[in-house]
């Protein structure tokens, strides 16, 4: 081993700029929901809906609905899980036993899956599902995109040992030892602040008591979001920052342990950007609501607001006393209102707070709105593409210039970007208007990735004494939408691969504006790869290979002809961090030199070997 050192190549880190970077960049994740496209896990029971009663048999001549709606009276464990099924009442057609499903299976891969569970009853799975096989805890079928739903129902289920701990396992994963999806690993890979908002379901969040926080032992995230412990787990997995946004209703003892939580668990080289709540001016949000109806009535809105952000932030500030370095407590603001934000950042108390957050979108002006309703049906991405950077040149940026003056330049704040991107909307938001196509057209347009680099451009110029500061992206993954805005960078982790140029044309511009240089803000992780020499060479007909990742990575080692021709794939999938080993047995091909190359995430390397039979 010793010998073969000599001769490995170390990789350098995977993106270099001859200039000083300005710009950081991390990304908002996508909610947990059945009907995204954002898979995480290799589990999505954790992302079924929740469940819903439905009658056990068809009634001749009865309502039969999809859903009863009594699920409220059944009983469930302390993880969601009901005691026992069937389930009979008095004012139901038949006896009741309980659903669940995954309402976007285009989004999933096809494949076999594999569920699993505790416990002693019947389950049953159906529409999308086929080739189904049944055995005692076990369910295995193909995915096939049908009917674009999938279902789950528990028909039977003994009180004293109920149907529990039920699994749904990805393709190829049951057996996986990290419960993270290797596809959505390796697409997250480039970024390292990652933002917790939608994952913790921050708008509209019900969550007061610490006791009740979400739990991950949950059967489902869908209802009250991802746990802390998951996303402290995979910032410390791929050493990335977080971004945690505290629940408005939150008290005193649910802040403090929440604080401890990251505190403690969170790898101390990381930073935590800490929030309270999101967009607390926003009225179509009930945090807003809360905060204006429960404040001091004395005062005026939004001053009202800043008490209940102090006093958040001023727990984190007492929980991490001696390790505040760690800390990054954010005051965000509204980018378009001006008067907002200074009323609410010049009324915190100084040096509480170390940033105040705008959010970094742009998307059409009124002029804008106008023309496109003016063309209706006959609008086309170019059209769209035209007015969105009409309203990113003369509305977006204007207002962006004016924080950055008006609060970072003249009372020396820094100012990041708690969300950016592009705001491609209909007007009214949520309404089916004429142009929703080209609005969904429009975001795998090509001109849509020099509109992003123009964007990310503009920004880089809002910098305080060459300091640089943090974009996070809205957001990851997600569905295109007409009506209510196709915000991820990426449509599908399973389906869309690089260059991306023309499939995710807002991810490769963002993958090209990234920038891994130490910054004062981030140093991100220099990631490697050692490649050693294939022996024996020549060889005659086994040669081996050895490579070791230094940190988990999507692999390809490929072996080519001397003309460049694709002979075998030997390897293609996620790899941990280790060591690696196997053989290539050339038996049937023809003598000569071979080219073996190996590309790790984006970057590559090759060798050469000869085959002498």
């Amino acid at each position: 081993m010793k010998k073969r050192l000599l001769f490995a190549i170390i990789l350098s880190p995977l993106l270099l700029f001859s200039e000083p970077c300005k710009l950081q960049i991390g990304t908002n994740l996508a909610g947990p929901s059945d009907w995204g496209s954002e898979w995480p896990l290799n589990n999505i029971m954790k992302y079924c809906r929740k469940w819903m009663t439905h009658n056990t048999v068809w009634v001749e001549g009865g309502e039969n609905p999809w859903e009863t709606h009594y699920e409220d009276f059944v009983e469930f464990d302390e993880n969601g899980y009901p005691l026992e099924m069937p389930v009979h009442f008095a004012e139901a057609e038949t006896t009741q036993a309980v659903r669940t499903v995954w309402a976007h299976t285009q989004a999933l891969p096809l494949g076999r899956y594999v569920l699993l569970y505790d416990g002693t009853g019947r389950l049953d799975i159906y529409f999308d599902a086929e080739n189904i096989s049944y055995s005692t805890g076990r369910i295995e079928f193909d995915l096939k995109h049908n009917d674009n739903i999938l279902g789950l129902s528990i028909l039977e289920s003994k009180r004293g040992d109920h149907i529990r701990n039920i699994r749904l396992f990805l393709p190829g994963t049951e057996n996986s030892e990290s419960p993270w999806c290797s596809e959505w690993l390796e697409k997250l890979d480039p970024f390292n602040t990652l933002r917790f908002m939608d994952w913790g379901y921050t708008n509209n969040s019900t969550l007061s008591k610490w006791e009740n926080r979400p739990k991950v032992e949950n059967y489902s995230y869908t209802l009250d979001g991802m746990p802390y412990e998951l996303m402290i787990d995979i910032c410390n997995y791929k050493s990335a920052d977080a971004w945690v946004c505290i629940p408005h209703l939150a008290d005193d003892d649910y802040i403090r342990n929440l604080a401890h939580l990251f505190r403690d668990s969170l790898h101390p080289q990381l930073k935590i950007y800490v929030e309270y709540s999101n967009e607390n001016w926003n009225w179509m949000f009930d945090q807003t609501h809360y905060l204006y109806d429960n404040g001091d009535q004395s005062v005026e809105w939004p001053e009202r607001i800043v008490p209940f952000i102090q006093n958040a932030l001023d727990i984190w500030t007492t929980e991490f006393e001696g390790q505040t370095d760690r800390l990054v407590r954010v005051v965000g603001v509204q980018g378009a209102w001006q008067d907002v934000s200074n009323r609410i950042v010049l009324n915190m108390r100084p040096g509480s707070f170390d940033a105040f957050s705008p959010a970094a979108y742009f998307g059409f002006t009124e002029a804008g709105i106008a023309a496109l309703q003016n063309l209706g049906a006959s609008t086309t991405a170019e059209d769209v593409i035209f007015w969105a950077r009409e309203g990113m040149l003369f509305s977006a940026f204007e207002w962006l210039q004016t924080q950055f003056t008006e609060l970072a330049e003249k009372k020396n704040i820094p100012m990041i970007y708690y969300e950016g991107g592009q705001h491609l909307t209909p007007e009214p938001f949520g309404s089916d208007q004429t142009y929703n196509q080209a609005l969904m057209d429009a975001q795998t347009h090509p001109a849509m990735y020099d509109l992003y680099c123009q964007w990310l451009d503009s920004l880089r110029t809002l910098v305080r004494q060459d300091q640089p500061t943090l974009f996070m992206n809205f957001s990851f993954i997600s569905p295109k939408s007409g009506k209510y805005g196709s915000w991820g960078v990426l449509e599908n982790q399973f389906e869309q691969f690089p260059p991306y140029r023309n499939s995710a044309p807002k991810y490769q511009a963002i993958l090209d504006n990234l920038c891994t240089e130490d910054t004062g803000i981030k140093k991100q992780t220099v990631r490697r790869f050692i490649l050693y020499k294939n022996y024996p060479n020549p060889f005659n007909p086994v040669t081996t290979f050895e490579y070791t990742l230094e940190s988990a990575a999507s692999v390809d080692f490929t072996i080519y002809n001397i003309n460049g021709q694709r002979i075998i794939t030997l390897v293609k999938n996620f790899q941990p961090a280790g060591f690696y080993k196997f053989t290539w047995n050339a038996s049937g091909y023809a003598s000569g030199v071979y080219i073996y190359k190996i590309q790790i995430n984006k970057n590559f390397q090759t060798g050469k070997c000869l085959y002498l039979p």
